[in-house]
């Protein structure tokens, strides 16, 4: 074998990691693209993605809706802002974006956050815990004025690598959660409210953390907030202040040495509290 062979130079080694590699699929061939034939690829069977406090399995419930997603928004995209990888877990932060249909006919622009903690098998992806923004998406759809949508990550794929874990920084972010504190970050971007984030919609009583994981000292928390309404949700009235509600909660925090809190993305599930609440009425 010469140096001049391709299997001895640098270029054939792999430059994607395979959990990467396979959320590449994910996102191109399969989100993209719109193309749910490949699910037996990418997910086992009992695949089950957690979303607004709900548990959606592959071809019972999560495979029909996104179907009716698609069909309603046959244009819609996934763009990728950061991956974070220990190895074993990945988180994805993403943006989906699409012209979705209104309630009086047309059809209006939109774009929406959304966090995904992933784990797999070393072949296809187990389970997600995810959370979208789509109070946001309804704000956007209700007004016509869609947001900006946030610039991608320059190739997440190559330029991702596993971080072995950090327990003192996962054991700081998951307080954080637990004690209301994600909007103290020196930069806090929560929902759309964007570097001056202020405290969860609901005041928590009790918090389950659901699941967590660190790469480094970045981690990702997904969290169930059990307390009072505090006000804020589009479209709830005032007099639901105090009312009790359940509010799902996905971050990626950055601590830092200190154990400060750097940075926090999180996204929410406000539109389950505005169902909860308007269903109370």
């Amino acid at each position: 074998m010469t140096s001049a062979d391709p299997a001895s130079s640098p270029s054939a080694t792999p430059l994607i990691h395979p959990f990467v590699a396979l959320m590449k699929r994910y996102a191109i061939d399969y989100t993209n693209a719109h193309d749910q034939s490949i699910y037996p690829e990418l997910f086992v069977d009992d695949y089950t993605v957690n979303i607004g406090g709900v548990a959606l399995v592959r071809d019972e419930s999560y495979g029909p809706a996104v179907r009716w997603l698609y069909d309603r928004a046959p244009g819609l995209g996934l763009l990728v802002h950061e991956l974070v990888l220990n190895g074993d877990r990945l988180c994805m932060r993403f943006s989906e974006h699409a012209s979705m249909p209104l309630p009086g006919g047309g059809r209006a622009l939109s774009c929406w956050r959304g966090i995904g903690m992933y784990a797999w098998n070393g072949e296809r992806l187990v389970s997600n815990w995810v959370e979208q923004d789509f109070l946001s998406r309804r704000r956007q759809l209700e007004t016509g004025e869609p947001d900006a949508l946030e610039p991608p990550h320059l190739d997440p794929w190559v330029t991702t690598v596993p971080v072995p874990p950090d327990a003192a920084a996962e054991a700081t972010a998951r307080a954080a959660v637990t004690d209301d504190r994600l909007h103290e970050a020196t930069a806090a971007h929560i929902d759309d409210r964007v570097g001056d984030a202020g405290p969860l919609v609901v005041e928590p009583d009790d918090v389950t953390i659901n699941d967590s994981f660190s790469a480094g000292r970045r981690v990702a928390v997904h969290a169930t907030v059990r307390g009072s309404y505090r006000g804020g949700v589009l479209g709830v009235a005032d007099q639901a202040i105090g009312r009790k509600a359940s509010l799902q909660v996905v971050a990626l925090v950055d601590v830092d040495a200190d154990g400060s809190l750097r940075e926090v993305r999180a996204v929410t599930d406000r539109e389950g509290v505005r169902a909860q609440l308007r269903a109370a009425d």
